[in-house]
């Protein structure tokens, strides 16, 4: 399955108020730990079908800026948040990103 890229706050909205579980990726385009979670992300998503979305943080800044504030949750990237019908019930950053600990989380 593949990951719904998230350009406004509108998509966001959308996004983050749909029920169920949903994986939310802040991903930035120049940074090389961000590229390695991309990977992995991607390679989950592949294996398993989950819900996904990414914001890139660099040309999408104000939707990024708004997860940060919605959520309460210092800004990271690369930052992956675990929603439950609009809720964050768990998020990691950087190397933390793996196939390993989205299982674990989704399980």
């Amino acid at each position: 399955m593949s990951m719904k890229q998230l350009h406004t706050s509108e998509d966001l909205q959308q996004f983050v108020q749909q029920p169920g579980k949903h994986l939310l990726f802040k991903h930035s385009t120049t940074c090389p730990i961000s590229a390695k979670a991309n990977e992995e992300v991607q390679a989950f998503l592949k294996d398993n079908d989950a819900s996904a979305a990414i914001v890139l943080v660099i040309e999408d800044r104000p939707v990024s800026n708004q997860i940060a504030e919605e959520f309460g949750i210092k800004h990271e990237s690369p930052q992956l948040f675990l929603l439950e019908d609009g809720q964050v019930k768990w998020h990691t950053s950087h190397w933390k990103i793996t196939q390993e600990s989205i299982k674990e989380a989704l399980a």
